[in-house]
């Protein structure tokens, strides 16, 4: 039995290895190339993967470049769901924040390209705002699915927005600290909101 956990857990880190190299070298790509200066072909080339490898991980070019949305393991999501870890909803929403950004193997060089690519391209910003929104619709049901309706859609709408403009409040930062883990520089950054509006 342990073997075969090691080896589900060694096949999903190598999936995950193949989907963020085929992440990056779209990235890449596109920053040297523009969206349409490329082709799949090129994409599977870069990234040494077979054309049909790459579609499984990726279904068009413009998926690769945003890369696929965060996954939060489901003993995690089950935590959170019975009202853990903390016991505060912020607390917790911030404990997976860090699983997410634990879980996500990219440097801040390659989130500054991110930015750069996503916000030089129209196409990438209206997909990326579409992914966004989607995003915070799943979480918005997360949130009510644990503290009830009564909370409110528009209630848990406005705290992950604040939650991501906490996170990118704190990507300057990381500049200038570059020892510190973003996971770390969010908690410090949470802190110190939550302090501000107490």
């Amino acid at each position: 039995m342990h073997s075969m956990e090691k080896s589900a857990t060694t096949r999903e880190r190598r999936r995950q290895q193949t989907e963020h190299r085929i992440a990056l070298c779209a990235l890449r790509l596109t920053d040297e190339h523009g969206l349409d200066g490329f082709t799949m072909e090129d994409l599977a080339e870069a990234a040494d993967v077979s054309r049909r490898t790459l579609f499984n991980y990726f279904p068009s070019k413009l998926d690769a470049v945003l890369g696929n949305p965060p996954e939060i393991p489901p003993a995690v999501m089950a935590t959170f769901h019975a009202g853990g870890p903390h016991g505060h909803l912020v607390a917790d929403l911030g404990e997976l924040v860090r699983v997410i950004l634990d879980g996500k193997d990219i440097t801040r060089d390659q989130m500054e390209l991110g930015r750069r690519v996503i916000t030089g391209e129209p196409r990438l910003i209206m997909a990326a705002h579409a992914r966004f929104e989607d995003i915070t619709a799943e979480f918005v049901d997360v949130i009510l699915a644990r503290e009830g309706q009564a909370f409110g859609a528009d209630r848990a709408r406005l705290l992950i927005r604040l939650l991501v403009a906490i996170f990118d409040g704190c990507l300057p930062h990381s500049e200038h600290e570059p020892e510190r883990s973003l996971a770390d520089l969010y908690d410090e950054s949470l802190r110190a909101a939550r302090e501000l509006l107490a």
